[in-house]
């Protein structure tokens, strides 16, 4: 493709004296990792692969449902069945050919976050698990690189800059509610999750062409209800003490006393070795392991939490955390 056309192409944007040509080939030059292809990274995907961001790597182990499509607006009929990430890179890659897409159909975990992370100039978080959500913060703030995460449930959400020189997802999020609202029970409007999904390519953009101000450091809030924005700045927000981190199954040490606190008959992966509890068995200070690491396990992280708080008021060892797959019920607000 010759110059003058590629250029045609962006005239609009490189018009703005606060981005220009500069801006350009910075988004040009850039390596995106984007967490989840959902609700949130149908505007994401179609906003930076229009505006000619260079490499996106993309990340999601689902496959399209019929029930996604009234808010990821990115599939067709068509695509159901098919692998989220193949799917929408496809799609993307009759958008705008300049732009080299990577489709990885596996979820994001405590093992390869930081491996994909490390290539990436900047991650955007479009995820429906809160568990992925922490992950990816954890590595960011590890690794400098910033971070751009967003979350919608119902006809509300949130978007905000973190880690890259910033407070990390924690510093601003240090602790769970008891219940986490997810679409399958609070169910979602479209229009939200695209009103959030665009301000996360917009702030993405933002820290990519590095024009000012920078988003990085500064939450925003949307509830569609009473059509209303709000947020603030984080600048300052100091990173919390003693958090609980999540490891992959293939990390526990065998040292390690190993929790299982999913019901017998919950679905997923064993996990040999390991005794079960209730996250009410941890109300007692009589339950603890004798020594080493505690590493609790459940489908979503959430229970895992949960007894990881109750377990820290009596215990001051090291506690890790196994999110084995969710349940809807559990789920984080989502993309989604």
């Amino acid at each position: 493709m010759d110059r003058g056309h590629n250029m045609s192409r962006y005239a609009r944007q490189i018009a703005l004296p606060e981005f220009g040509r500069a801006g350009q080939d910075r988004l040009a030059a850039a390596h995106v990792l984007i967490i989840g292809a959902g609700g949130l990274a149908v505007p994401v995907l179609q906003y930076l692969v229009g505006a000619g961001v260079g490499r996106i790597t993309l990340m999601d182990g689902d496959r399209v449902a019929l029930s996604n499509l009234h808010r990821q607006t990115l599939f067709r009929m068509a695509d159901i069945g098919q692998p989220k990430a193949t799917a929408a890179a496809a799609h993307m890659a009759a958008l705008n050919p300049e732009c080299t897409i990577s489709a990885i159909t596996e979820p994001l975990d405590p093992m390869n976050a930081p491996g994909h992370v490390a290539t990436a100039d900047l991650a955007l978080d479009c995820a429906d698990s809160f568990a992925a959500s922490y992950v990816l913060s954890d590595a960011c703030l590890e690794q400098g690189r910033p971070l751009i995460s967003a979350s919608v449930v119902g006809t509300s959400g949130y978007v905000g800059g973190f880690c890259g020189g910033a407070p990390s997802l924690r510093a601003v999020f240090p602790d769970l509610p008891d219940r986490l609202g997810s679409c399958e029970a609070d169910g979602v409007l479209g229009p939200s999750v695209g009103i959030i999904g665009s301000l996360q390519a917009q702030m993405a953009m933002a820290v990519l062409a590095e024009t000012e101000p920078q988003s990085l450091g500064q939450l925003i809030t949307f509830e569609a209800t009473g059509h209303r924005f709000g947020g603030f700045r984080f600048d300052n927000a100091p990173e919390p003490k003693g958090g609980f981190g999540f490891i992959a199954p293939g990390q526990v040490a065998p040292g390690d006393w190993l929790v299982d606190l999913r019901a017998r008959d919950e679905s997923g992966p064993a996990l040999p070795h390991a005794t079960r509890h209730t996250v009410s068995d941890f109300d007692t200070s009589d339950l603890r392991p004798e020594g080493g690491r505690a590493v609790l396990a459940c489908r979503s992280g959430l229970r895992s939490w949960q007894a990881a708080t109750r377990l820290r008021g009596h215990w001051d060892g090291e506690i890790a955390l196994i999110a084995l797959g969710g349940t809807p019920e559990e789920r984080t607000p989502c993309d989604t």
